[in-house]
């Protein structure tokens, strides 16, 4: 199975990982945080003993710890070598907000150690739980027969004919026609419909209506997506609708607005939890005073979990009952919060970014799938090459595109980048079929500027260079040139304006250690210093989803045999250039990169383009 293939590989690599490589590497790729000093520990809401972690260096480099994943401690011990040391348990990150992060520990730790120790790290940890979750989904959808999952799985693995209602459609006069009809496609479907939004094309207004028009006719939905981030987008916007959701979870940033509608936030608010706070401190009391022998012990034990259960199956009986929309991750859709909940329908948001065996997670417990996303953007990440080229990165959505054409609904209309920015993308991956929308064709920052440029950096004399294993690729040449081309435009500009109009600027590479390059510069450049809020410097996966009034991709890539590694998935440069809104400067070795025949065409769209303005 490819799924193993990926997980004996990734769980190699991670031991490979712990052995060989130095703390500090790990610190710099965002996997570790080191040194840290744990705060206070307290019990949460779902009764787990949880403790405040802190960050005390390297606070400006982005780290890859969030909700749900696994970590464990380290010590690094004083002396030749400075051997590392693992604690012998695992702990989960509840949630992480700047350099403030809360884990969950066994209960048997020994939380006055770590608060004691010096030289602390956190690093992440092996998720054997996901890759169960998704074992486990697979192998109950594989054993289905006669239910509504076996008829779902032998529907998407086939050619034969969705089912659908027949009605008049719905008019929603603030959409626009491609909007309307991708939502009246999805009241209607019984089976399976496909949301197909490329850049910019109002995907998640799309579903936001969708959702809300559906849950004028059940009681209750299920909304997953493949990341946190995601899943806080969608329920966000669901909360400024007046819907009641329900996390499970929790999210990505923690500010009042989005804890609020967390299951722990609300459980933690109910006027029932001090009574069961109350109960489950006295549990943890009389456990604590069994070594000295107290009487009727198992008799008091039992009394007061049985009133604690009564009084959180209440609870969840109250929350679950009020909630219309219940939102996690893919895998999250597995909590044991969920156990025996039925939907009618599943929305799954970014379903072109999630592994097959992730969606099949909360399809086992819904009759219908609504999928949404953009297979022509980036695919999920997939560390294996075997599995990869044995297929592992195709999505559920996209068999469903190829095999049930008739139920992808595509969105049109685009609100976010200039015609000429918009039309490579609309040309070469959407077959010409987005246009854009009429108040925003034109628009651009400066007078007669040309709204996308390429920098050739072939005639720079130097090559790309290799920093480390996995680490990627560097171009120190081209980041400076980078940085160069933003100050010139930012001068045309004039200060004043940028910082009156905020505009702000995206600044992508594909690689990781580019990205950290360019980081450094921009922090040592005096020129950026009043600029620095409006400037953020990410990966191309690090900008899924967002959007910049200029964005400036360095390509790195610079060989003489014309060797650009993954920038081969033209989906992963389709993302990085539907950021812009009104400018898009490439810079890259033309000599290197044309011999691709995308690079090559895309080249050549943007030198038909009249030059002006860099």
């Amino acid at each position: 199975m490819l799924l193993e293939i990926e997980y004996y590989f990734e769980k190699e690599a991670f031991r490979k990982q712990t052995e060989t490589m130095g703390v500090q590497r790990k610190v710099k790729r965002g996997d570790a945080w080191f040194p840290v000093k744990v705060g206070k520990s307290y019990y949460n809401s779902l009764n787990q003993l949880a403790m405040e972690v802190f960050r005390t260096t390297d606070q400006d480099i982005e780290h890859n710890f969030e909700f749900g994943r696994p970590v464990c401690f380290f010590k690094v011990k004083e002396g030749e070598g400075k051997a590392i040391q693992y604690y012998s348990f695992t702990a989960t990150v509840s949630y992480v907000d700047g350099d403030r992060m809360v884990v969950t520990v066994p209960d048997n730790t020994h939380v006055i150690d770590l608060q004691d120790a010096t030289q602390l790290g956190l690093q992440l940890f092996f998720d054997e739980t996901s890759y169960r979750t998704m074992f486990e989904a697979l192998d109950r959808v594989m054993k289905a027969k006669n239910n509504r999952l076996a008829h779902l799985r032998d529907l998407f693995y086939s050619s034969k004919k969705t089912e659908c209602f027949t009605f008049e459609p719905m008019r929603f006069p603030w959409l626009n026609p491609s909007q309307e009809k991708a939502v009246n496609e999805v009241l209607r479907s019984k089976d399976v419909m496909v949301v197909h939004g490329p850049p910019g094309t109002g995907k998640t207004t799309t579903l936001v209506e969708a959702i809300y028009e559906t849950l004028h006719r059940e009681s209750q939905v299920l909304v997953c997506a493949q990341s946190n981030m995601a899943v806080d987008w969608i329920s966000e916007k669901l909360v400024d609708r007046g819907v009641n959701v329900l996390r499970i979870g929790n999210p990505t940033r923690v500010n009042d607005k989005m804890l609020s509608f967390t299951y722990e936030r609300r459980f933690e608010s109910h006027p029932d939890y001090p009574q069961l706070w109350a109960i489950r401190k006295a549990i943890r009391d009389l456990r604590g005073q069994r070594k000295r022998g107290s009487e009727n012990y198992h008799q008091k034990m039992e009394r007061l979990k049985s009133r604690a259960m009564e009084i959180e199956i209440r609870i969840n009986a109250e929350l679950f009952g009020e909630a219309r929309v219940i939102a996690s991750t893919l895998v999250g859709s597995a909590h044991r919060l969920l156990e025996r909940q039925k939907f009618a329908t599943l929305f799954i948001d970014e379903a072109a970014q999630a592994l097959e065996a992730a969606c099949w997670i909360p399809i086992r417990r819904c009759s219908r799938v609504i999928f949404a996303g953009d297979h022509c953007q980036l695919p999920p990440t997939i560390k294996s090459l075997p599995a990869l080229k044995g297929g592992l990165g195709k999505t559920l959505m996209e068999r469903v595109v190829e095999n049930k054409p008739e139920v992808v609904t595509l969105l049109k209309v685009q609100y976010r980048m200039n015609e000429e920015i918009m039309r490579f993308s609309s040309d070469w991956f959407y077959d010409g079929k987005v246009e854009s929308a009429p108040q925003i064709k034109y628009r651009g920052i400066l007078d007669y500027d040309t709204p996308m440029v390429w920098v050739d950096t072939s005639e720079l004399g130097e090559r790309e260079q290799f920093v480390g294993e996995s680490f990627g690729r560097i171009n120190k040449a081209e980041a400076e040139l980078t940085l160069k081309t933003l100050q010139e435009y930012f001068t045309k500009i004039g200060k004043a304006r940028i910082l009156e109009e905020q505009i702000d600027v995206g600044v992508i590479s594909p690689y990781r250690a580019q990205v950290q390059y360019l980081r450094a510069l921009v922090k040592k450049r005096e020129f950026f210093k009043p600029y620095r809020r409006l400037i953020t410097i990410n990966t191309v996966d690090g900008f899924q989803g967002q959007e910049r009034d200029v964005i400036l991709i360095s390509l790195v890539r610079s060989n003489d045999e014309g060797q650009i590694g993954f920038l081969r998935d033209q989906r992963r440069m389709n993302v990085a250039i539907t950021r812009a809104r009104m400018k898009l400067i490439i810079l890259g070795d033309k000599t290197t990169m044309v011999k691709h025949p995308f690079y090559k065409k895309l080249y050549e769209y943007v030198n038909g383009l009249k030059y002006t303005n860099i």
